[in-house]
């Protein structure tokens, strides 16, 4: 009933600049904080960025000063603006959600995960 979809990957040069979007769809009541995670085979997925509802963001100390998180609160949207990339931040980021929803008018919290988009830096 609740599908969060993630685009805007991809491969880039060391340097570059990508914006990625997730989309949250379904009975959505309400989106409370939304957050972009990352991964890398062999490593626990991390914390990227994480914006509240109010617009309070919390950046991993990797990318301060060079990603910026942002969303549409009318449009259940989470964004990631990603500069001077890094070899280092090639990884799948993963954007989850934390959704109050309408479960067969009940309302149902919980947490929800897209399923991954691929950004690679070259260097």
């Amino acid at each position: 009933q609740v599908q969060l979809v993630e685009s805007g990957g991809g491969l880039v040069q060391s340097g570059g600049s990508l914006r990625l979007s997730c989309v949250a769809s379904g009975t959505i009541i309400r989106a409370n904080t939304m957050a972009w995670y990352r991964q890398t085979p062999g490593k626990e997925r991390e914390l990227v960025a994480s914006i509240t509802s109010g617009g309070s963001v919390e950046y991993a100390d990797s990318v301060k000063g060079r990603f910026t998180i942002s969303r549409d609160n009318a449009k259940n949207t989470v964004f990631l603006q990603m500069n001077r990339l890094k070899s280092e931040d090639t990884a799948v980021y993963y954007c989850n959600a934390d959704l109050v929803i309408d479960y067969y008018s009940a309302y149902q919290a919980g947490y929800y995960w897209g399923q991954g988009t691929q950004v690679t830096v070259s260097s």
